[in-house]
């Protein structure tokens, strides 16, 4: 009597590995998208914090030298005493690359990617 012995030997079928890489390029297609939307708006979050910080600075400079809606400010040597800087002793930047300004008390400070969506001003 022989006996036959049924040896399969281990791995996986093509059809298993091409599924499971389908699996991985569907939650890709999904996760990628959303990712971006969520740095895209953290940094625009980030930038309007930017600029509270400023106009509060702003603000605060003139209470103390007595100055009136309109005057002109020397954005940002006048308002370096008023903001927290970062590491480098400067003010904070926009995270997305944008450049700030805050030209008169008075007005709201904007940065230089006001135009995207989400906008990064001052409501």
């Amino acid at each position: 009597m022989k006996m036959t012995k049924n040896i399969r030997k281990a791995g996986f079928t093509l059809v298993e590995i091409m599924i499971v890489v389908a699996i991985i390029g569907l939650l890709a297609a999904i996760a990628i998208p959303n990712f971006v939307k969520a740095r895209t708006t953290s940094q625009c979050n980030a930038c309007i914090n930017n600029l509270r910080q400023i106009d509060a600075a702003a603000n605060q400079l003139a209470l103390e030298k007595g100055m009136t809606t309109g005057q002109a400010i020397t954005y940002p040597t006048d308002l370096l005493p008023y903001i927290k800087l970062n590491s480098n002793g400067s003010i904070p930047p926009c995270p997305a690359g944008g450049t700030y300004a805050d030209p008169t008390v008075g007005s709201n400070p904007t940065c230089t990617l006001s135009t995207l969506t989400p906008p990064h001003a001052l409501q």
